[in-house]
């Protein structure tokens, strides 16, 4: 975040060329990436009250400009493409008031193939406030933005403190991401089991949870490309049930965990059948081989209680009960 339009609404910048998105999926979860920018989603939407209360006028939706200069075939990268419309989509859900225009400058010709890619995931009214700029970008900023609130680099005055024309102690610059940092090479997570999820079927996991106030805990990893993944409720251990006919707890989306392992965590408010749903459906060519750990927590108690029952009915059902 960095200056402020002729209105007084808050400037955000993404500098889209320096990023390296393969490095970045490999050294966090797309969940963690997602809510890094819901993050950022709050901390503008702070910034527009405050605004407000200095300006004493409403102030609710922001600027932003995305410097597409070096747009190129690996920001095309389709998981990190599918995690941005997820982003997208997440901003449109949440935060529909939230922006005023988006400037596109600098844009290569490769820019429309990745826009086709992800406009789908905005609504008419978004894509109505994106301006994509020509050649004479830095005089149309202008008409928008004060000098002295845009950075020197771009055509204005403003710098940070020691002089830097691109004000690099508010917008941060992005770089290739040390190997160091994936979390692949550096995790080695021991799963307690396996699975094969067939091309254009699911694996469902039952689980019996007697009482409120336990944690059911998962890790996974998949072989060779994502897995879809979620938690639902049911009325009855043993008897399969479309994911439509059960109630859903955690929601159902893609994981990119063949890249980088996935867990998380439930909090288990009311007794039942839960179950963890691995979903290849969309997969027409490409079994998935999954391997995981699940833990039930007991309420006020760090250790878990597993009784894994072997018993098998429909796809490879697997059974879980927690009992007395």
């Amino acid at each position: 975040m960095c200056g402020y339009d002729r209105e007084g609404s808050p400037i955000w910048w993404d500098v889209i060329g320096p990023v390296d998105p393969k490095g970045l999926f490999l050294s966090a979860s797309k969940q963690d990436f997602i809510k890094s920018k819901i993050r950022d989603c709050e901390i503008l939407q702070k910034e527009c009250e405050l605004q407000s209360e200095r300006l004493g006028r409403h102030v609710e939706a922001i600027t932003m400009i995305y410097d597409c200069d070096g747009l190129g075939l690996k920001h095309l990268w389709k998981p990190a493409i599918e995690t941005y419309g997820e982003i997208l989509t997440m901003f449109e859900d949440n935060y529909p008031e939230g922006l005023k225009r988006l400037f596109v400058i600098k844009a290569p010709k490769l820019f429309p193939v990745a826009y086709n890619l992800i406009k789908h995931f905005l609504s008419e009214i978004t894509r109505n406030k994106i301006i994509i700029l020509g050649a004479n970008w830095q005089e149309v900023l202008l008409n928008y933005i004060d000098p002295e609130q845009l950075p020197a680099a771009y055509g204005g005055k403003l710098t940070d403190p020691d002089g830097d024309p691109r004000c690099r102690n508010k917008i941060h610059y992005a770089g290739p991401v040390p190997a160091s940092y994936f979390v692949r090479e550096s995790v080695k997570v021991d799963y307690e089991r396996c699975l094969t999820v067939s091309r254009g079927s699911s694996q469902q996991l039952e689980y019996e949870i007697l009482f409120p106030g336990c944690v059911l805990r998962w890790q996974f990893s998949s072989d060779g490309a994502d897995i879809g993944f979620g938690v639902f409720m049911k009325g009855k251990m043993g008897q399969r049930q479309n994911a439509s006919q059960m109630q859903e707890v955690v929601p159902s989306q893609r994981y990119n965990t063949h890249l980088v392992p996935e867990d998380g965590s439930l909090t288990c408010s009311e007794p039942g059948i839960y179950v963890l749903r691995f979903d290849n459906t969309y997969s027409i060519f490409q079994s998935k081989r999954i391997s995981f750990t699940v833990e039930v927590l007991l309420p006020g108690q760090s250790q878990s209680l597993k009784k894994m029952i072997g018993m098998e009915s429909g796809k490879s059902l697997l059974v879980l009960g927690l009992h007395h």
